[in-house]
């Protein structure tokens, strides 16, 4: 008996016929663009757990110690930002959003910032961390304000 495939790619499916020529090759890239990133995520997750294993049991891995913490998050969160842009990849690929969404990029830009935070120097100046949570404030905002638009209009589309 052959599987039943998800009712997402069956839309997929049923759009394609539809399509114009140019959204095809949206597609395409989309597809293809996810498969690199969950290639580069699988890779990533393999090294981070030779690291995490190389720490561990051959260096005594010490979670106090700021380098092994910078190096160990640093690898989770950028595993982290990568699967987030494959998530939103997926959703275009898929036709659940029609292009790669801003609120999405702002929120990818968050995690990269918060990602800089966790492997920062802790001899970065005041100059370079007050940089940083400014850019992060202003990113925080934005995103809360698109946020807000969002859940505004879908309460006006309830209503």
């Amino acid at each position: 008996m052959k599987p039943r495939p998800s009712a997402a790619w069956k839309d997929l499916r049923d759009a394609w016929a539809v399509m114009s020529f140019y959204e095809r090759f949206e597609e395409v890239i989309a597809l293809i663009l996810s498969g690199v990133i969950a290639v580069i995520v699988v890779i990533s997750l393999i090294q981070l757990i030779r690291l995490a294993f190389t720490l561990l049991w051959v260096d005594a891995f010490n979670p106090l110690d700021h380098t092994v913490f910078q190096t160990v998050f640093g690898a989770i969160m950028t595993l982290l930002i990568a699967m987030e842009f494959k998530h939103s990849i997926i959703k275009v690929a898929l036709r659940r959003d029609s292009i790669i969404q801003v609120k999405t990029v702002v929120l990818i830009a968050l995690i990269a910032l918060a990602r800089k935070f966790v492997i920062l120097d802790p001899d970065a100046g005041p100059a370079k961390i007050a940089a940083l949570a400014g850019a992060t404030l202003a990113l925080g905002i934005v995103y809360w304000l698109m946020r807000e638009r969002d859940e505004a209009a879908t309460r006006a589309t309830q209503s």
